[in-house]
């Protein structure tokens, strides 16, 4: 007796459909598991016949082959144990032969018990389902809220394989969860710009990084508010839209991140310690997973400490900064995952930390000051478009109680309506900010009149900036100009954004 059902497997944070076809000969007895599974499906065959007897049903006694189809594709997980066991069923009577399942998509773990354990990736398994035309997904329980934000699809919270067997035998109908459709709300955060004391320049400079989707480098001895600012950034940002929310939580919940959230809402914030290891960055493993630069994909990668990241992590982040996704390729094929994100990278200016500090010596050589930055190669800084220094604080500055910044709710108005014009501008290309402006959006986006022109030659010559630093001289200018409702880039915007990069001259110069 053949009988089919579907399932959906992952590649990368896509998914794909699979056919679990299965066949049973009574004249033979047997169990085998084809298709081009990985170790972990071609252990179902122990938890789905422990599982198919614990929850009451008699395993056949027969000859069964199971394919996962295509073939040709690596499968991958456990997600399969509960379509393979529906499979069984149809073919042994356990679900009525009669029944059409050619439109149901099942997922699911197997416990040797018969419940459904959660797996990684419904989301993108549930998107690729209803994209295949299938009308209901059954899945466990915990992974149900994550795909009910999906509509067109009857998404049915499962618990174990005898509610499944009792609905599609029609006797118990597991009633499907509303549809739960995304509406984006500014979240509310407990930290508030208005919390920094001073560093007026520095906060100029986030704004404008914020605006645009800049990366920014900040440089100052210890206790200057470089983490504070760091933390303070996604405060400012706008909310995230359908499309991206939806690409976020997919790459979540493919690395098994999450948690008990049904769809991520807000821009994420990763802070990875400067002991990772290059693939823990960029992602990677026998199994490609996304890596700390996806995880932070429409929010902000902070590394603090950034000369302390070894220098195999620092240059791996050059590809993944400049083109926007990471391409891992393995044996077995080869995956694509997202990463675009803003880098915030804090550093002090020496090992000791107080190089060029008013009041404290530094303790450090020439050569160690030189070598200490040197840790930062030359083509990283040229995709940092700010790189700004933050001064210590006087007493006066920080007793000064009476001194109140202006509050995140603020500077994210300002910040939402520059990304509203630059999204307006650039809608025909599909770019949602000044930072994804490649050599021929800049040419049709940011023109600069003689004046502009001259000062940014002069600056061109004088910091011996490379292609790349001219490109993103004029991005910055471009931001500068939208937070200033500005359609031409005019000769102090391009003077501003010269000046966010001055620390090219002190530094590397």
């Amino acid at each position: 007796m053949l009988s089919s059902v579907y399932s959906a497997g992952l590649s990368g944070i896509d998914g794909f459909l699979v056919t679990v076809e299965c066949n049973q000969k009574s004249t033979l007895q047997g169990f085998d598991l084809v298709g081009l599974p990985d170790l972990a499906v071609r252990e179902a065959k122990e938890r789905v016949r422990t599982a198919c007897t614990n929850s009451g049903y008699p395993f056949p006694y027969s000859k069964i082959t199971v394919n996962l189809a295509p073939a040709d594709r690596k499968k991958e997980g456990s997600g399969y144990d509960a379509a393979i066991l529906a499979a069984i069923f149809q073919g042994s009577g356990v679900i009525r032969r009669n029944i059409d399942l050619s439109k149901f998509c099942i997922l699911g773990e197997l416990s040797l018990s018969g419940s459904l354990r959660p797996v990684r990736g419904a989301l993108s398994m549930c998107l690729c389902a209803k994209e295949a035309g299938m009308t209901d997904l059954f899945l466990p329980v915990e992974n149900a809220p994550e795909a009910a934000t999906v509509e067109g699809i009857a998404v049915h919270p499962t618990p174990d394989m005898r509610a499944l067997v009792a609905h599609l035998n029609g006797e118990k109908i597991i009633e499907p969860l509303p549809a739960r459709p995304f509406s984006a709300e500014l979240q509310t955060y407990p930290v508030d710009f208005s919390d920094v004391k001073g560093q007026i320049i520095a906060k100029r400079a986030m704004e404008i990084a914020a605006a645009g989707g800049h990366n920014i480098l900040l440089i100052g001895p210890p206790g200057t508010g470089k983490s504070m600012l760091a933390k303070r950034l996604p405060t400012i940002l706008p909310p995230l839209s359908f499309e991206e929310a939806v690409e976020t939580t997919k790459i979540h919940s493919v690395a098994g991140d999450l948690g008990d959230a049904a769809i991520v809402t807000c821009r994420p914030f990763r802070s990875p310690h400067h002991t990772m290891s290059p693939v823990s960055m960029v992602g990677g493993g026998a199994n490609p997973m996304p890596g700390e630069v996806s995880l932070a994909h429409n929010g902000v990668l902070f590394l603090d400490e950034f000369p302390e990241f070894p220098k195999q992590v620092t240059d791996s982040l050059r590809q993944p900064m400049e083109d926007r996704r990471v391409t891992i390729t393995r044996a077995n094929g080869r995956v694509t995952f997202p990463c675009s994100f803003m880098l915030v990278a804090a550093m002090n200016p020496c090992r000791c930390g107080y190089f060029g500090h008013p009041t404290k010596p530094c303790t450090c050589r020439p050569d160690e000051v030189k070598r200490y930055i040197s840790k930062i190669s030359g083509p990283v800084l040229d995709r940092i478009d700010i790189q700004i220094e933050l001064p210590s604080l006087s007493y006066d500055e920080l007793a000064d109680k009476g001194q109140t910044g202006e509050t995140s709710a603020v500077i994210r108005e300002r910040v939402v309506a520059a990304r509203k014009l630059a999204l307006d501008r650039m809608k025909d290309d599909h770019l949602f900010c000044n930072a994804q402006l490649d050599a021929a959006g800049i040419r049709k986006y940011c023109p600069i009149d003689e004046k502009a022109s001259a000062l940014l030659k002069s600056a061109y010559e004088r910091l011996g900036l490379s292609a790349r630093g001219y490109d993103r001289v004029l991005r910055l200018a471009r931001t500068i100009a939208d937070l200033d409702h500005s359609e031409n880039i005019l000769s102090q915007h391009i003077a501003e954004a010269i000046q966010l990069r001055s620390l090219d001259r002190k530094y590397w110069g």
